[in-house]
């Protein structure tokens, strides 16, 4: 696996070795002792699958507040998503920037965000599926969300209006931190 850091601090982009012959394709998506030598986290609580059907769709900015933030992996297993991670650390050098980073089901790239992210997508085809290793079981009263439009954060989609997105998503409030 080849990791790089991207310009925020403790965030990687991961691709893995990819071994194919006559059967097709062998990839390790998960190898607990290469994380941890690069002292990451290696704990995996759940693993979630998310479907969207349709191009455009935006899901996100999502984080859990403490004791129970989380330390995500993300990959696209079909179609592709323009991926957002938001640093939320206020002791971070880049407190409230963002990187964004197309994953699909081609180019086989993965994301490690540490914890005091937030993370949310748009989808760049339809029925795209994405999938998460997060190292803390989701839990409704420490779920948390920034607009995926907020004016604090300047992120540039690809897309300009989400076909889709929950109700909740969009009512998240100006962020104030």
């Amino acid at each position: 696996m080849t990791f790089t850091e991207t310009t925020l601090p403790g965030m990687f982009v991961i691709e893995a070795d990819l071994f194919a012959d006559e059967r097709g394709s062998f990839e390790p998506a998960w190898q607990r002792d290469i994380f941890a030598r690069r002292g990451l986290e290696t704990a995996i609580a759940q693993g979630s699958i998310a479907v969207n059907r349709r191009r455009g769709t935006i899901r996100g900015l999502h984080y859990q507040a403490p004791p129970l933030d989380e330390v995500k992996v993300v990959r696209v297993l079909r179609g592709a998503a323009f991926d957002v991670a938001l640093d939320l650390r206020p002791d971070s050098p880049t407190y409230r920037r963002w990187f964004g980073i197309e994953l699909s089901a081609e180019n086989r790239r993965m994301v490690y965000l540490p914890r005091g992210f937030a993370h949310g997508y748009q989808t760049l085809a339809d029925d795209t599926a994405v999938f998460y290793f997060v190292s803390t079981t989701y839990t409704p009263d420490h779920q948390r969300g920034v607009r995926w439009n907020d004016p604090a954060f300047g992120i540039v989609w690809p897309i300009d209006r989400p076909a889709v997105i929950s109700a909740r998503d969009a009512a998240f409030p100006d962020f104030r931190g």
